[in-house]
C-alpha cells in the first residue's frame, strides 16, 4: 500500500510558477513509477507527466512540455512538479499517482492516488 499526499497548490497569476510536492508513505516508494495528472471542472482527468522509479526517464504531455518539470527524491519519498509560465488553462486539481512495472499515461492504470491540490491561475 502507498499513501500519497499532495501540497503546494494555490492561486498564481499568469506567467507565474508553483512547485507541487507529493509525499508518499511506505518503504517501497523507489519501486514505483510516479505520475502527475490534473482535472479541470467539467473535464476528464488528464495526464501531465511521469517519472520512472530511478528518475532516469520522464515524459510530459504536449500541453506542459518545456514549462513543467517532474522530479523525485527517493530518500524523501517525494515527487515534485515544478510548474513555470503558468496560464489560465493550467487551472485544475492536480493529483499524483503511483504504479509499478510499466510506464503509462493512462489514469486508470495507476493504482494509488492522492487527494489532489488545487491550482488556480488568474489572467
Amino acid at each position: 500500500q502507498v499513501q500519497l499526499v499532495e501540497s503546494g497548490g494555490g492561486l498564481v497569476q499568469a506567467g507565474g510558477s508553483l512547485r507541487l510536492s507529493c509525499v508518499a508513505s511506505g518503504r517501497t516508494f523507489s519501486s514505483y513509477i510516479m505520475g502527475w495528472f490534473r482535472q479541470a471542472p467539467g473535464k476528464e482527468r488528464e495526464f501531465v507527466a511521469y517519472i520512472t522509479w530511478s528518475g532516469s526517464s520522464t515524459f510530459y504531455a504536449d500541453a506542459v512540455k518545456g514549462r513543467f518539470t517532474i522530479s523525485r527524491d527517493n530518500a524523501k519519498t517525494t515527487v515534485y512538479l515544478q510548474m513555470n509560465t503558468l496560464n489560465p488553462e493550467d487551472t485544475a486539481v492536480y493529483y499524483c499517482a503511483a504504479k509499478r512495472r510499466v510506464v503509462s499515461t493512462t489514469a486508470y492504470e495507476y493504482d494509488y492516488w492522492g487527494q489532489g491540490t488545487q491550482v488556480t491561475v488568474s489572467s
